[in-house]
């Protein structure tokens, strides 16, 4: 090849000599004949840059699929496909993320720098399309179509013309220019073929990607060239006036004027433009305040702000700050509602599409609807939905806002502890910014979305202040409507807004606060429920998340039951949607190996795939055991069964107590050891036996806390059957606590508590009798099954519970006299 033909530039290699590599070649394009070139190559896709034939350029290497395509096209001598991204932000293209046109290359050098990274020189050949892609991993390949140039003859004299202007503006550009070195012209000057020259400005020219990008896909080398030729002359312009404005700027200057250069510059931009941006800016913030809803006090306000803004030094820091808050009151929809959708048969279903079970609080909104649509206004209720972890209390605050076709906004409260994130703070400090409720009341752009609240039982608090107290204002019908944020300093309508909170727990919740909100309880699923939510909702959404179809991924209900049973022990269904995850992501792997299964899982394939079984299932035990009673516990997770052990030893009658039991646990098994010394001739003990054996009550699971005043009836049982041998009614489970008097009373958790009983098969329940109105509003499928005992005395118990009939091999009590 001729060196006159070729332009270099020098790169500092390992061994310290100067290898010089072509940043331009008038002839090696020619050697790359698009009829020769393979139709399949590597694509590389390039971030922010475009590559034209017959150009040289580095290009970092950042990716690893990236990197070894280079590296794999180097070793190989083989050509690659160069494409742009559409959007360079992207850091993992797909195929619809690259342009169509591109251009191959070939890998002249890799440079491994000093900073750890990697450059390749590349040199373009010839522009191509795309076709279709062959292949993604490890990095794409396209089966493509080689583009030939248009050339013009070179007795063109037009064409001539065009590219000699081309040169002449490149040299301008590059000799206005500060950022450009000199040195630059002379590879512009030494580009003979017009062709070549046209690509090389096309490449360095100043427009972003997607312009450059436009350049590539124009097929006609003339029309690239006068398209080129618009933007360089677009850049001539622009430069000159930038070089004018600075040219005025420095000669207004002095030595005292230093400080103030960047705003001599933009008071000199203003005067070439005619009008002053701040003016604009203020003149735009008026015409947009012609547009809102608002009322007269509000109006005022934002007269008086922006009076006092157009008396503001621009320079002040003030003045930034009246401006964020005029955009903020600009931006709150004031009077701006969506209108409810009154289809109360629309909204039923969408409740019932989205969550199975929740009828209490299904029937609180369609209420709410109801009365809505008939009343035509009224203040939105405050609702607080309390129950475990994972049965759908925040996720039904969307199902809500569609079925009343209001905007949905969720606010986190988990670990708030600063009041300034409720109220906002006020405008005069620095950084100042509206509350939190305010900030998404603007995000929603409606003063009536559904708002949830979200763990509202776990606000803290600090020196900066109580949020719960804040939150007062926020969720009380009858003083909301006039809601003052500290930065606002001005009153907003919240009366409209649907509040929805939620809660684990409501103990922890300040008793203010719980005043304020209509709580309804949430309470966890039975199996049934959980395999019919699993069904409907879990499985589609693991299916749809891990790309599988249906007919590949099948469980029958009783493989559910087995999932739900022996891997997942809570009232929700958050960890069963794991395990469903865990089962999807097994079968996609078997799909993306290719390998023959099963999609209809059995047993086995359930065993495989989570492993042996993390729970036992809760199952009553048996009657034949002296001093073994089942009672009935509420935990985080839902209701569980909970066995009472009481034994007998040679002592002086002591109580021990074991278990891992609370302060109250130990005072209920005291109250029942007196109750019982205190009627043992009733319960036929004799009373010596309570003086010279000590008593041990054990609650198994020593591992576990454990506390509450409801196992009192079931230590008073366990007592009793001990020291008098008598069997325990069989399948036979209770709750409730007792008292010094020998009364039952009631206690909560009782939903949970029965589900918890018809796991284990239990058949019959002792409550309280002023438990029996919690059971009567529990519905019958909770229920079917089941008999319930409802006493106000242990002796009624104790008469239930206890059989005549004595245990096999009962203990006989030596040395005591009858």
């Amino acid at each position: 090849m001729n060196k006159k033909n070729k332009i270099y530039f020098a790169e500092e290699m390992d061994n310290n000599e100067n290898e010089f590599l072509p940043i331009f070649t008038d002839d090696d394009i020619e050697l790359a004949n698009p009829s020769q070139l393979a139709s399949e190559i590597a694509i590389l896709p390039l971030r922010n840059t475009v590559l034209f034939p017959g150009v040289v350029i580095p290009i970092t290497i950042g990716r690893d699929r990236s990197l070894q395509l280079i590296k794999e096209s180097y070793e190989n001598d083989k050509l690659i496909g160069t494409v742009s991204q559409i959007d360079k932000k992207i850091d993992s293209p797909k195929e619809k993320d690259l342009y169509r046109i591109g251009t191959s290359a070939k890998v002249i050098k890799i440079l491994e720098l000093p900073d750890n990274t990697t450059t390749a020189i590349i040199h373009g050949q010839s522009r191509f399309k795309i076709q279709e892609f062959t292949q993604t991993e490890p990095y794409f390949k396209a089966n493509v179509e080689h583009l030939k140039e248009s050339t013009p003859d070179e007795k063109d004299t037009e064409f001539q013309a065009i590219a000699n202007t081309l040169k002449d503006l490149s040299i301008e550009i590059i000799n206005l220019s500060q950022n450009i070195p000199n040195e630059a012209s002379f590879a512009i000057k030494n580009i003979e073929k017009p062709l070549f020259l046209i690509n090389y400005i096309c490449t360095n020219n100043n427009s972003n990607a997607a312009k450059k990008q436009e350049l590539l896909e124009i097929e006609d080398i003339r029309e690239r060239a006068i398209k080129v030729l618009e933007i360089l002359v677009a850049n001539v312009q622009e430069l000159k006036i930038k070089n004018d404005i600075q040219a005025k700027v420095k000669s207004q200057m002095d030595s005292q004027q230093r400080e103030f250069i960047l705003s001599q510059q933009m008071k000199t931009i203003q005067s070439e433009l005619g009008q002053s941006p701040i003016d604009l800016e203020i003149n735009e913030l008026k015409e947009k305040a012609k547009t809102k809803k608002w009322d007269e006090a509000t109006k005022a306000v934002f007269e008086k702000e922006i009076s006092k803004v157009e008396r503001t030094n621009p320079a002040s820091p003030e003045f930034s700050n009246q401006i964020n808050y005029l955009q903020t009151l600009l931006d709150l929809p004031w009077n701006e509602y969506t209108k409810d959708i009154f289809d109360l048969n629309r909204a039923e279903k969408i409740l019932d599409r989205d969550h199975f079970g929740l009828e209490k609080v299904k029937d609180r909104i369609l209420e709410h609807l109801a009365v809505l649509k008939l009343k035509g206004d009224l203040k939105s209720p405050i609702i607080c939905l309390y129950g475990p972890p994972g049965v759908g209390k925040t996720s039904l605050g969307k199902s809500v806002a569609e079925a009343l076709g209001r905007k949905y906004i969720r606010m986190a409260l988990g670990g708030l502890h600063d009041e300034s994130e409720i109220r906002g703070h006020r405008k005069t400090y620095i950084g100042a910014m509206p509350g939190r409720i305010i900030q998404n009341i603007i995000k929603a752009k409606s003063s009536n979305p559904v708002f949830i609240l979200d763990e509202i039982d776990k606000i803290g608090n600090d020196f900066r202040g109580d949020p719960s107290f804040a939150l007062l204002e926020v969720l009380d019908p009858e003083q909301n409507n006039t809601f003052y944020d500290n930065y606002l300093e001005h009153e907003y309508d919240l009366s409209k807004v649907m509040f929805i909170a939620t809660a684990n727990t409501i103990g922890s919740i300040k008793p203010a606060l719980r005043d304020r909100m209509e709580m309804i309880n949430v309470t966890g699923y039975i199996l049934e429920e959980k395999a019919e939510i699993a069904k409907r909702h879990l499985i589609p959404k693991q299916l749809k998340n891990h790309g599988i179809k249906k007919n590949q991924l099948k469980l029958s209900k009783n493989d559910l039951e087995l999932v739900i049973e022996e891997y997942t022990r809570e009232s929700g269904v958050r960890e069963l949607d794991k395990k469903l995850a865990k089962i999807a992501r097994n079968i996609a792997k078997s799909i993306g190996f290719e390998q023959k299964y099963n999609p209809k899982l059995n047993t086995e394939d359930i065993l495989r795939i989570l492993g042996p079984a993390e729970y036992q299932k809760d199952k009553y035990q048996d009657n034949e055991t002296a001093g073994v009673v089942t009672g009935l516990a509420w935990t985080s997770v839902g209701g569980a069964i909970l066995y009472v052990e009481t034994s007998l030893s040679k002592g002086n009658g002591n109580l021990t107590l074991t278990g891992n039991l609370g302060n109250v646990m130990k005072e209920s098994a005291i109250l029942a050891l007196e109750y019982i010394k205190s009627h043992s001739t009733a319960l036929e003990i004799n009373a010596e036996i309570l003086e010279n054996y000590n008593i041990h009550v054990h609650v198994p699971e020593g591992a576990i806390p454990k506390d509450g005043p409801s196992a009192g009836v079931t230590m008073v049982s366990s007592m009793a059957s001990a020291l008098t041998r008598r069997k325990i009614r069989n399948q036979l489970a209770m709750t409730g606590e007792i008292t010094l008097r020998g009364l039952v009373l009631p206690v909560g958790g009782i939903k949970e508590k029965i589900l918890a009983a018809k796991r284990a098969n239990i058949k019959e329940i002792i409550l309280s009798k002023r438990n029996e109105k919690d059971v009567q509003i529990i519905k019958d499928i909770y229920i079917k099954g089941l008999k319930f005992y409802f006493v106000e005395t242990i002796s009624e118990m104790l008469d239930i519970a206890l059989l005549k009939q004595k245990v096999k091999n009962p203990r006989k009590f030596r040395h005591i006299k009858k």
